[in-house]
């Protein structure tokens, strides 16, 4: 009887104690802004020649078109969008060694607060984790540089 007694106390002061929705004050707000981008990947990829009499370039498992739609999907999950806003044409340089794995990636053109982008676009094009198929110079492996060109439209929204 006594446990009852204290249960039913319990939640009549629980009830006492809650705060009524009409006394609530709404008139402070938090403001957020949220930055929305758009990537173009260009085709076809540049790549950078090696002087050679049968010189064969990078390819990619699937082709250009599949590391495409793979970097474009990473991008998408990985660029956190919310520090910089980004807007025009950037060229990326990837250093394929001779074993076909990116060894460096540097961006251009260098803009205000850059270097967050490409340190994060760097991230991103190290986690995917396919190789590419060496360039070759006369049946040889070779380490080449292939440049990859996209365009970033972005707007940025208050929610």
């Amino acid at each position: 009887m006594k446990t009852i007694f204290l249960f039913l106390a319990l939640c009549v002061a629980n009830f006492c104690f809650a705060q009524d929705v009409e006394e609530r004050d709404d008139s402070f707000n938090v403001e957020s802004n949220k930055n929305l981008f758009k990537i173009d990947i260009r085709e076809p990829f540049l790549q950078v020649a090696v002087k050679c009499n049968d010189f064969k370039p990078v390819a990619f498992e699937g082709g250009v078109a599949a590391y495409k739609d793979l970097l474009s999907k990473y991008m998408y999950t990985y660029l956190n969008a919310d520090f910089y806003t980004l807007t025009g044409d950037f060229t990326f340089t990837l250093t394929i060694d001779e074993t076909g794995k990116v060894i460096d990636i540097t961006g251009n053109p260098k803009v205000l607060n850059s270097k967050v982008f490409f340190d994060d676009m760097q991230y991103v094009i190290r986690r995917i984790k396919k190789n590419w198929a060496p360039a070759t110079c006369n049946g040889e492996p070779v380490k080449s540089d292939l440049k990859v060109k996209m365009n970033f439209t972005s707007v940025s929204i208050d929610m």
